[in-house]
């Protein structure tokens, strides 16, 4: 399997060679050249695996030429019921008649960016190991990517984490998760802007070829292929789980701030997977659903950001959004170059309302918004009615969900984090708190480690090539 960018101007490229990377060097993001598609036969076999028997048969195409045995021990070393919990690692729990969660939350960090993050902390050290290398990766998290790629990486030999956040802007969950690491390969920076904001400082030093190569900087965000395409596993195991036979109608809602986890939902169903619609939930920060509904993508400045109850979605400038628009174009790298390089710079805005491929795609995608009080309401209501309580952004979900149920179709809305997260919320919203699990109590009490930083690229490098040099 070879990786071609979105923007065209990159050499092709392997698995092994992008693994380590973020950014493509034209600025673009790696995508397979093509999605392996998996006949109805194949997944009837596959419906019966264990999880990690499940990720090798949906992952071995894109990881080659790794040997598969090799791929193998990595799962299986990956999905443990030690780490998740228990040996189904996905959880179905089924809200109402028609409304089930897809729990992926189940991790290290109670988010589902442990998922993919997991897997990832043993491919990189794998692929390090023999030379010695190191690899030093540079992130920007909103609030759950953050601490999954300490957790993962922390202790790791050869692997340092520079994690940048906005200061000021996460649950207080969130944050203690985070800054009360203390291993000396992470570490944390507090940025005096929106998780947009962090996100440009990652690009800008990924797009300065020479200080990337130099101090061989990787990204963990899901600007890295391998990251997307470990959360391609859960729609699979979700589908296969929830049908009784393979070719069933199911609709899936994904709340969604930078387009990696419902990206994943797209190349699942690319690869053959038969989700019938793909339901995009935003919070207040609606330019997913604003494009989804009119072919406009329109960011939004910091100042336009909003700082909601569902942080982690806090986002106006999605990353993973290329990569979709590169397949919503035919895979046409020279208009998606204008697109994101041309026209976003000189209109702030590019409009693909017009085009028949967007009237296509519509047909199988759906979208919404959610807001303060809608959050507050679904959470009260579906614990009323289930006993169940849910975090703010999985009940941006299941608000949106509602309303795009169709009869005779179930729905499966992801949980994206447990609610101990967000236990202020919770609290307003049903007068009580959530339960944490064990190792989560008293976590804020912990001393924090962290350094604050203005949103200046020069600083960053500064600060970096500092803690690598030392």
């Amino acid at each position: 399997m070879d990786y071609v960018s979105t923007r065209g101007a990159s050499p092709r490229a392997r698995f092994d060679d992008i693994l380590l990377e973020g950014l493509a060097p034209d600025g673009g993001l790696y995508l397979p050249e093509h999605y392996p598609r998996l006949q109805r036969e194949q997944l009837q076999r596959m419906q019966p695996l264990a999880y990690a028997e499940l990720a090798f048969e949906v992952l071995r195409p894109f990881v080659e030429p790794m040997p598969a045995q090799a791929l193998r021990d990595s799962l299986r070393r990956t999905y443990t019921a030690a780490t998740f919990g228990s040996d189904a690692i996905i959880r179905l729990q089924p809200i109402d008649s028609r409304l089930t969660l897809l729990g992926v939350s189940q991790g290290p960090t109670l988010a589902f960016k442990d998922m993919a993050m997991q897997w990832l902390g043993h491919l990189f050290e794998q692929a390090l190991e023999p030379s010695g290398g190191e690899l030093n990766i540079l992130g920007a998290t909103s609030g759950d990517t953050g601490s999954a790629a300490e957790y993962a990486m922390r202790g790791r030999r050869g692997i340092r984490v520079f994690m940048l956040s906005p200061f000021g802007r996460m649950s207080p969950f969130q944050t203690a998760q985070m800054y009360s690491l203390h291993e000396p390969n992470i570490h944390n920076i507090a940025v005096q802007d929106v998780f947009d904001g962090c996100q440009d400082l990652v690009k800008a030093v990924s797009a300065d070829l020479e200080f990337k190569r130099r101090w061989r900087i990787g990204s963990i965000n899901s600007i890295n292929w391998a990251r997307v395409a470990a959360q391609v596993v859960y729609y699979f195991a979700g589908y296969l789980r929830s049908v009784r036979s393979v070719g069933d109608p199911l609709d899936v809602t994904v709340p969604s701030g930078n387009f990696g986890n419902i990206l994943a939902a797209h190349v699942a169903r690319e690869m053959g997977l038969p989700l019938r619609r793909l339901v995009l939930a935003t919070n207040e920060n609606d330019v997913l659903d604003e494009f989804l509904r009119s072919g406009v993508y329109r960011p939004r400045s910091t100042e336009q950001t909003h700082h909601t109850s569902s942080p982690s979605m806090d986002i106006s400038k999605a990353s993973n959004f290329e990569r979709f628009v590169f397949d919503l174009l035919g895979r046409d790298a020279e208009r998606t170059r204008r697109l994101f390089e041309q026209e976003l710079a000189r209109k702030g805005c590019f409009d693909l309302g017009a085009e028949p491929a967007f009237a296509r795609a519509r047909q199988g995608m759906a979208s919404g918004r959610s807001d303060h009080a809608t959050r507050l309401r679904t959470i009260r209501e579906v614990w009323e009615q289930s006993g169940v309580i849910i975090d703010p952004h999985t009940a941006d979900g299941v608000a949106v969900a509602r309303q795009h149920l169709e009869p005779g179709v179930p729905m499966l809305v992801v949980e994206t984090a447990l609610p101990a997260k967000f236990d202020a919320t919770i609290r307003e919203a049903i007068g009580r708190d959530p339960e944490r699990p064990q190792a989560a109590r008293g976590l804020e009490a912990k001393a924090q480690r962290f350094v604050v930083m203005n949103p200046d690229v020069d600083a960053l490098k500064a600060y970096i090539a500092s803690h690598c040099a030392a």
